[in-house]
């Protein structure tokens, strides 16, 4: 398991990234694998940056474990949280329109994991919960 604690600063979302593929590399991902879950990952820390902290910055927690073939990756803040996690899961939702934010991050998110869970309470925090399957079958094809 790893476990990282980093500032809301948006280069850190590079380091969110570099970590994610290198601890993914032990189960010799496919490019495509290795691209989705960065982008995920990508997302769900920039998620964070961008609408957790308005006033500032604050702490990121990235999480990442494996069962078998199957990571798990969580990334968790502790800013304003979501009102309706619902909503905010719709594709095109943004409450940054002005920043011409496309409300895209978590239909990406959920387009390149196979199961997504987002736990969020208002003043507290949303906690952004991945499951992908790396390998598998297709992998015993070739």
């Amino acid at each position: 398991m790893i476990h990282l604690e980093f500032n809301s600063e948006s280069e850190n979302e590079g380091i969110a990234r570099v970590v994610t593929a290198a601890y993914m590399m032990r189960f010799d991902p496919t490019v495509e694998e290795m691209a989705d879950v960065k982008t995920a990952v990508s997302e769900a820390v920039t998620n964070c940056i961008v609408h957790a902290y308005e006033t500032g910055e604050g702490r990121v927690i990235l999480d990442i474990s494996h069962e078998g073939r199957c990571m798990t990756i969580t990334v968790e803040d502790f800013g304003v949280g979501i009102e309706d996690v619902e909503k905010a899961m719709e594709p095109m939702y943004t409450t940054k329109a002005e920043e011409e934010r496309t409300g895209m991050g978590f239909s990406f998110i959920e387009a390149f994991m196979d199961k997504v869970e987002v736990i969020s309470e208002p003043g507290r925090g949303t906690k952004v919960i991945m499951e992908r399957t790396i390998g598998g079958t297709e992998a015993f094809h070739g």
